[in-house]
């Protein structure tokens, strides 16, 4: 692995680029970017008082490229308008419009008339850059690409394509927008292409075709000449809140080679024409005061601000990392940090607005109003004076990277996840959903999740959804009645695991799984725009109480799982629900199966609706007691809403994590004598001898929720079995989703019938010798740790179906995980024995310090 040639920072010599046309891609929304895009395209969005695609243009001309097609949809007069023919920059521009979307290559493929016979470039009109686009061609021409795209590194590569390329260039291989845990490289995909004329050959007219999705893979299987182009230059995606306030700050600090119009008047104190700036304000660079703007006495404005043209910043007034846009007014006294006001606004006197905090264009914030962080004012708003501005006032994005977490979408109770919050997700939910359709309501036992699921429905039912609470029932149960037809998904609400004071909110598709990263993705989206459908009077849906929710999940079960010879084998059990939500149904249910059951803690506990780690303890410690001193044949403890379990084998010994998966998977093989399972990347190799000594096959799966669901829809009949290591099972005859309950019914037939012990089977399976650890990496160095180990791994096998996973010659292997919610790298190591796996696990927490610097 290594970078190829790269930008090398001397001027560009325009004669020796032979004539080429450029492409400028200026059709995108920006919604990330809202309200700032509301009423205004993401390239006309002003970067230090010139807009982005200005700045791209101004390269292009750089660089030689005077002929330029633009394409356009999202707003696309304001655009035309806006830049008109190209002559006051000394260029020829052609516009061709896109009546809808057609994605990144039929875009192109629409403006094939401009392009015909000759190479061309491709840049983004809203992505600010100073890379060297001379050098980029004579790259290109010197490796005979028929494509060279331009990379980049970055901290965070998530929301970009991630590219690996050989000694010479060439592209080996290329991943879209991955997850963490699919991350192989920090070099991503900036969207600048160099390609021959034929290329646009692959792309059918009229059709949504993506470069990256569809055209570049195709070329890449066929052996044709795809290059990466390592640049040294700047290159940043204005793509969020964040993203867009950096972009001001790198420009400001000469971190990119763009014109500043103006004339510096003290280092790094740049002012435009006609401005007006008091002697006795204060400026401390760098900073930006745009044309005509005028900085009255005492006002003080400190580094990274810009004052758009014809700004007013009345005496004493204060503003620090802040953007105003043209024709914005700061009243005395206003007080504003790291935010963004939008052009024609008015912030009156002694208002205060703090960080992130965006305000559209043509609002008035009226005298000490305060304007909280993070909070989106959308255009043509009134804050009223003296009001204290927060997310339940005005229309905002949630102040986190992600609405949805690896359980949903999870908070602090009353404080992150509040009823208000709730109604917001549920609108959000019933607005990807059709009117009319059908959903379930469900939650466990805690007070905090009736009070929040009583928000849920009545959300819900104003958004013209029809409601079936099944109100208290285990998680299993209400995956199965969200699957039954007519059903179009459900939402159950549960404190979190190990968390009393946090509470989760699961979504869940037709079939009871929880969303699909797309549909998860959707609804960030109409969440975040606040674009909420309502229903008409006579549409408001209807609150049903179906009965017979727990006999109903039983009898089915008892139909799809094999029971035969449990009540021939008088087996005797201890059963402990923990105070859960399984308590509703494991009594009965295993008084029709026929079996000796002793049942504890079976009760709804209201005070301890989750696990803690000291609770679940030293409750396997009483349950392991109670298996030894009354001879049962084993022990089961469920969480508290019946997902998973743990098991006590008969000597009253926990059998948890791992071994309880290769115990399970050992009885079911056993009895199958083929398929295949599905288990997690980061299982015991041990797994596979297991597997293979009754002719199973083991499929690996990324480590994420939905993957072995995904795994089993998408195998059918061949998935016997999958589990994920953590009490977690998943038995396809009855549901793709993991079910403790239908585990245990399953546990029950098959130690009935093959005869065997848990504690035989469990010591007959060689020990693994699997070792962790978790080391802190903060999330701007994840990508580049991850580079890192794709380059430490040398000649070693890889496998990225999660992370990276280095597989030594003996077989040993060691995986580097970045977690996708919190600022921290996981890792595994398996060798022989553990003083290998140690030494194994030992390099490569190196590898990843190191990287992290």
């Amino acid at each position: 692995m290594s970078t190829t040639d790269s930008a090398s920072g001397a001027a560009p010599d325009a004669t020796a680029i032979p004539p080429m046309k450029a492409v400028v891609m200026a059709g995108g929304e920006g919604t990330r970017l809202r309200p700032m895009t509301a009423n205004q395209p993401k390239p006309l969005l002003p970067v230090v008082n010139k807009p982005i695609m200005e700045h791209v243009l101004l390269l292009l001309r750089k660089h030689g490229f005077t002929e330029t097609v633009v394409t356009v949809q999202f707003l696309a007069t304001l655009i035309r308008n806006y830049f008109g023919d190209g002559e006051e920059l000394g260029m020829k521009l052609h516009y061709v419009a896109e009546e809808v979307p057609l994605g990144t290559a039929g875009s192109v493929k629409n403006a094939e008339e401009h392009l015909r016979g000759e190479p061309f470039i491709v840049i983004s009109g809203d992505a600010l850059t100073d890379i060297d686009l001379t050098d980029m061609v004579r790259f290109h021409k010197e490796r005979g690409a028929k494509v060279t795209i331009a990379l980049k590194r970055v901290p965070n590569p998530l929301e970009f394509g991630i590219i690996i390329v050989d000694e010479q260039g060439r592209i080996q291989r290329f991943l879209e927008k991955p997850t963490w845990g699919q991350v192989f490289s920090d070099t991503v995909n900036t969207g600048i292409y160099i390609m021959e004329p034929e290329v646009l050959e692959r792309v059918a007219a009229g059709e949504v075709v993506d470069w990256s999705g569809d055209v570049f893979p195709e070329l890449l299987e066929e052996g044709e000449p795809l290059y990466g182009y390592v640049a040294d230059g700047y290159w940043e995606d204005v793509g969020t809140h964040e993203s867009y306030l950096s972009a001001q700050a790198d420009v400001l600090s000469g971190k990119v080679d763009v014109e500043i119009d103006g004339f510096e008047v003290s280092p790094g104190v740049w002012v435009g024409e006609g401005a007006e700036v008091d002697t006795s304000a204060v400026l401390k660079g760098p900073l930006y005061i745009g044309d005509y703007a005028k900085v009255e006495a005492g006002a003080e404005l400190r580094e990274f601000t810009v004052v758009g043209s014809n700004a007013v910043v009345r005496a004493d007034a204060f503003a620090h990392r802040t953007v105003l846009h043209d024709n914005v007014f700061i009243g005395r006294n206003a007080n504003l940090r790291g935010c963004v006001i939008g052009k024609n606004t008015d912030v009156m006197a002694a208002a205060r607005i703090e960080e992130g905090a965006v305000v559209g264009e043509d609002c008035v914030i009226e005298s000490e109003a305060y304007v909280n962080n993070d909070v989106k004012v959308y255009p043509f708003k009134t804050i009223e004076a003296g009001a204290v501005v927060n997310t339940n006032v005005v229309w905002e994005s949630r102040g986190q990277r992600s609405l949805f977490g690896p359980r949903g979408v999870s908070g602090l109770i009353n404080v992150e996840i509040t009823p208000e919050l709730a109604v917001r997700l549920a609108n959000a939910y019933a607005t990807t959903l059709k009117k009319g359709a059908m959903v379930t309501t469900s939650r466990d036992v805690s007070r905090a999740a009736r009070t929040l699921k009583r928000a849920i429905i009545s959300a819900l039912t104003a958004a013209a959804m029809d409601v079936r609470d099944l109100e208290v029932v285990p998680l299993p149960v209400a995956r199965f009645h969200t699957s039954q037809s007519g059903m179009s998904g459900g939402i159950m609400v549960r404190t979190s695991p190990g968390d009393p004071e946090s509470v989760d909110i699961l979504f869940l598709d037709g079939q009871g799984a929880d969303l699909s990263p797309g549909a998860q993705r959707k609804l960030d989206r109409v969440f975040s725009r606040a674009e909420y459908r309502r229903a008409f009077p006579g549409e408001i849906g209807e609150l049903t109480f179906p009965s017979r929710n727990v006999e109903n999940y039983s009898h089915e079960l008892l139909r799809a799982v094999d029971t035969s010879g449990v009540a021939e084998a008088e087996l005797k059990v201890v059963v402990d629900c923990a105070g859960g939500t399984g308590s509703l149904i494991l009594p009965s249910l295993l008084g029709r199966i026929g079996v000796d059951v002793l049942t504890v803690n079976n009760r709804l506990d209201e005070a301890s609706p989750t696990d803690t780690v000291a609770k679940k303890m030293r409750d396997l410690e009483r349950l392991g007691e109670l298996v030894a001193g009354s001879g049962a044949d084993f022990g089961v403890r469920f969480d508290p809403v019946a997902e998973r379990l743990a098991i006590v084998d008969e000597n009253g010994e926990l059998v948890d994590g791992d071994r309880a998966l290769l115990v399970v998977l050992d009885l079911v093989a056993a009895e199958r004598r083929g398929g295949r399972v599905a288990l997690p990347v980061t299982t015991t190799r041990v797994a596979e001898t297991v597997a293979r000594s009754y002719g199973v096959e083991v499929l690996w799966t990324a480590t994420a929720t939905d993957e072995l669901t995904k795994a089993v829809r998408s195998e059918g009949e061949e998935i016997i079995f999958a589990g994920d290591g953590r009490g977690g099972f998943v038995l396809p005859e009855f549901s793709p989703t993991s079910d403790g309950i239908a585990a245990f019914v399953r546990l029950l037939g098959l130690v009935a019938r093959t005869r065997r012990s848990i504690g035989q089977i469990d010591r007959a399976i060689p020990q693994a010798h699997l070792l962790r650890r978790s080391v802190p990496t903060p999330w701007a160095v994840k990508g580049s740790v991850m580079r890192a180990v794709v380059e430490s791994a040398g000649e070693r096998e890889l496998d990225t179906t999660d992370g990276v996973r280095v597989i030594e010659p003996d077989g040993s292997w060691a995986l580097v995980l970045p977690d996708t919610a919190e600022a921290v790298t996981h890792l595994w190591a398996e060798g022989p024995d553990s003083d290998s796996a140690q030494r194994l696990l030992d390099e490569w927490a190196a590898v990843v310090e190191r990287a992290e610097g």
